[in-house]
């Protein structure tokens, strides 16, 4: 081999690196972005109980919440909060109405 062929591969190489790369954004679509599937869940409260008194429930054990009656639910995506909202039916379903978003900066961060 020459010396100019061994040296095309490397030009070639360097000429690449010189090129800018890319965003994410302009990598991925939007279309792509739209077709990834999230879980959404609603939270109504949580409590923390012993295993003997988790053992104990039972058909009709009553389970008190630390959230208080009137409060807003969360709303989770991929269990991240992302908002809060208020129980309402909906054509006999229950659905929820948002009340409040959370900033983009407070998702971040609990992340």
């Amino acid at each position: 081999m020459s010396d100019e062929e061994t040296q095309e591969p490397e030009a070639a190489v360097e000429s690449n690196e010189a090129e800018p790369l890319q965003s994410f954004d302009a990598m991925v679509s939007a279309d792509v972005l739209h077709s990834v599937p999230v879980t959404l869940s609603v939270e109504v409260g949580r409590t923390r109980l012993k295993i003997r008194d988790l053992l104990r429930l039972k058909q009709g054990s009553v389970i008190e919440l630390e959230r208080n009656a009137g409060e807003p639910l969360d709303l989770l995506v991929n269990n991240t909060v992302v908002a809060q909202g208020e129980v309402v039916l909906v054509n006999d379903r229950y659905g929820v109405r948002l009340t409040r978003i959370l900033p983009s900066e407070d998702r971040v961060e609990k992340l």
